[in-house]
């Protein structure tokens, strides 16, 4: 009979945990994506570009009606943190100095 394989999942409370007994570092190129911690791709020049040229497109349209943030995490589930390129946030006076953003804050990923 063969082994079958499986997966541990991790929720976004042990994925934090993981950063504070030094598994994970803040730094590390990673993100939780349906209880998997998944390693980024790097950013290429084309890639970083594209960021560069969405932000500013949209840094002017949207001025002080929204937070304009670049590759950040958010917070959409007890499963899911990821890492987006760019992202628009409801306005707040904290800017998410104390929490990641939550789906209700979150305008456009």
């Amino acid at each position: 009979m063969a082994a079958e394989n499986s997966r541990r999942l991790f929720n976004v409370h042990e994925y934090h945990r993981m950063v504070d007994a030094g598994i994970l570092s803040e730094d590390d190129r990673v993100e939780l994506i349906r209880g998997e911690i998944l390693i980024m791709s790097p950013v290429g020049p084309p890639h970083e570009g594209a960021i560069l040229r969405a932000s500013n497109g949209l840094f002017p349209i949207v001025g002080n009606r929204a937070i304009l943030g670049v590759r950040g995490a958010i917070g959409l589930d007890d499963w899911d943190e990821p890492q987006p390129d760019i992202f628009l946030l409801r306005p707040r006076a904290d800017f998410y100095t104390k929490a990641h953003p939550g789906p209700s804050e979150i305008f456009l990923i």
